[in-house]
């Protein structure tokens, strides 16, 4: 038995270090239809392994789209324990299992890594004579306002309602189906203000037809020099849209740890770093359980606000 063992010893490590086999094609389903946020993050994740060859076999991106979000990442959940399963994350991971009856969680699956959060800019018109948030939030308390974003139940309602929460005043939330049409609203005084993610709305920012006042990300980016964080008034919501990478559930430790490492070799490319600032992100970088538990914070944080208003139970 002695010598069974031994011999036991010695053939375990070795089948740990298979992972990744060249063998095996990699299943990467891409939670949403081709072209949006998600898709552009796991294309261009795939590009960048390609091009420095970080992953030994193929690579196969299907588009699962379907119940924001809820097909694919059930799609990946079914694939329990394989380390041959893969998906990037966005908002939606967060809100829709709090909107819908998914049989996952966000924290059911296994971390890679958190690589870069989408936040929002809240803006007012470029003509307001509101200069600057100090003299919004003034405003705000003694005014009735109007705040307009993207969608009923989502990330542009949820971070302005935070931070309201936080700085003291009140408002209303006004929903529109596209940018453009919450734009046009803003631009014609029908809104005070709105929330966006800078990149969808630089040009008017740049022609100054927008004024920038405060962005709720960590960091503000190169292209909003100058506008403070959120954090930095002394009100940090704590939330952010996570775009990270997953494995199914119980996916083989080897596996976690290879896409930890392969994901720091990603980040380090100059393709990331264009794709961070042509989308307009915030590079924020956490790796495995550290990633988790910025889900946990992010789903707490999104619950609370959605069943203060009831939108959810």
């Amino acid at each position: 038995a002695a010598m069974m063992a031994t011999s036991l010893a010695f053939a375990t490590p070795v089948v740990a270090q298979e992972y990744p086999s060249s063998e095996e094609t990699l299943d990467w389903t891409i939670a949403f239809g081709p072209g949006g946020g998600n898709d552009i993050m796991a294309r261009s994740i795939i590009d960048i392994l390609n091009k420095y060859d970080l992953y030994p076999g193929e690579i196969s991106a299907e588009n699962r789209a379907g119940g924001s979000g809820a097909v694919g990442w059930g799609y990946l959940f079914a694939q329990d324990g394989s380390g041959y399963g893969i998906s990037t994350t966005s908002g939606s991971f967060v809100t829709t299992p709090l909107q819908a009856d998914t049989p996952w969680q966000p924290e059911d699956f296994t971390p890679v890594a958190l690589l870069a959060t989408d936040d929002l800019v809240l803006v007012v018109n470029g003509n307001s004579d509101i200069q600057n948030i100090d003299q919004f939030i003034a405003h705000a308390k003694k005014n009735p306002i109007t705040i307009g974003g993207t969608g009923s139940v989502n990330v542009d309602f949820i971070v302005p309602t935070l931070f309201a929460e936080k700085a003291g005043f009140e408002f209303d939330y006004v929903s529109f189906n596209s940018m453009s049409e919450q734009t046009t609203a803003l631009l014609s005084n029908a809104l005070d203000a709105m929330v966006g993610n800078p990149g969808e709305i630089l040009g008017l920012i740049e022609s100054k037809d927008l004024r920038p006042l405060v962005f709720s990300g960590q960091s503000t980016p190169e292209v909003l020099k100058g506008v403070p964080t959120m954090g930095e008034i002394g009100y940090d919501i704590g939330v952010s849209m996570p775009r990270g990478l997953i494995l199914p559930p119980n996916a083989p430790e080897a596996a976690q740890k290879f896409w930890i490492e392969t994901m720091k070799k990603v980040v380090e490319t100059p393709e990331w770093d264009a794709y961070i600032s042509g989308n307009t992100l915030t590079p924020t970088v956490l790796y495995g359980d550290e990633f988790r538990t910025f889900l946990g914070n992010t789903k707490n944080g999104f619950e609370t606000v959605l069943r203060d208003v009831g939108a959810i139970k």
